[in-house]
């Protein structure tokens, strides 16, 4: 089990059924396609299970990506666990979660997003009324993924603090300021702060994913992205951290083998055990994967 490796973070999407409207064909034209189970690179490089996380905020996609990681082109592709999107508002939100969970697929549901980066307020986590929304994914035992802006990681903090009970999970290291084109690139004082704030509530983890697209796609370095790998690791600590390659948004900027190959040199400075944990057993700890599976899996592939 100490040998699993996890990616916690990937995507999938056909877009005549859920459209992706914030891709750009001109600047992203490396992902103006549609991603299926069969064009996930993850068991080619290695990876024993996967974690798919939604990107369109309706029921409709997370029912569909439940279904498919139960489906055998989903359990081919390594699909372990499926974080879904969740309407806070929803009156009836305990029983639409359960609902997910006793549909087709329901036993990979691992965790619940909703696109807080997509929100101009840099304190929208501090309304009442998504606390309370975050409080019933949490009380219903699902971990809460922070999809968050460097300039929303105190509010981050103070969410964290205020539901002690709920399990968060920091996407993407709140995207820190690396590359040309971001708000600050360079300065990462203010996020270094924000972050070993957030990391101080015991109950938040966070994933180790998505920097390379916050660097300068076509000329980032590993030197460019160990600022931010390191205080994250400083601050959560390797047992607290989660692998996770973004993909297919990291192909902006990398191929899946190179940013595992990348992610392998910035933690070439950790001890086994705890590349280990950042590798997989954090990830399958925190959504709850299904390990007898992975490690079946894997036993028969790889004897």
């Amino acid at each position: 089990m100490s040998d699993v490796v996890v990616d916690a973070h990937h995507h999938l999407w056909v877009r005549a059924r859920h459209p992706q409207d914030w891709i750009d064909p001109a600047t992203m034209a490396a992902i103006d396609a549609d991603f299926t189970p069969a064009d996930l690179p993850a068991a080619a490089h290695g990876v024993d299970a996967t974690v798919v996380v939604q990107s369109v905020s309706t029921w409709a996609e997370t029912e569909d990506l439940l279904d498919v990681a139960a489906s055998p082109e989903g359990r081919a592709a390594r699909i372990a666990g499926v974080v879904g999107w969740a309407d806070l508002f929803d009156p009836a939100l305990e029983d639409r979660l359960a609902a997910l969970r006793d549909g087709p697929g329901g036993d990979r549901l691992a965790g619940i997003r909703t696109m807080v980066q997509a929100e101009a307020d840099p304190d929208y986590l501090d309304r009442p009324d998504v606390h309370a929304g975050v409080a019933v994914v949490g009380a219903a035992g699902l971990p809460f993924d922070l999809v968050v802006r460097a300039d929303q990681l105190a509010s981050c903090a103070r969410l964290a603090a205020a539901l002690p009970d709920t399990r968060f999970v920091l996407d993407h290291l709140a995207k820190p300021p690396l590359g040309a084109g971001n708000p600050g690139a360079g300065d990462l004082s203010a996020w270094r702060r924000d972050l070993a704030a957030l990391a101080a509530r015991p109950n938040v983890v966070a994933k180790l994913s998505g920097l390379v697209t916050e660097a300068r796609w076509d000329s980032w370095t590993t030197a460019d992205l160990r600022p931010a790998a390191d205080h994250a690791l400083d601050v959560f600590g390797p047992d607290r951290l989660l692998l996770g390659s973004d993909w297919p948004v990291c192909l902006l900027a990398s191929g899946y083998g190179r940013w595992l190959s990348t992610a392998d040199e910035l933690l070439s400075g950790l001890a086994p055990d705890e590349r280990a944990a950042v590798r997989g057993r954090t990830a399958v700890a925190t959504y709850g994967l299904a390990v007898e599976h992975v490690t079946t899996t894997r036993t028969k592939e790889h004897p």
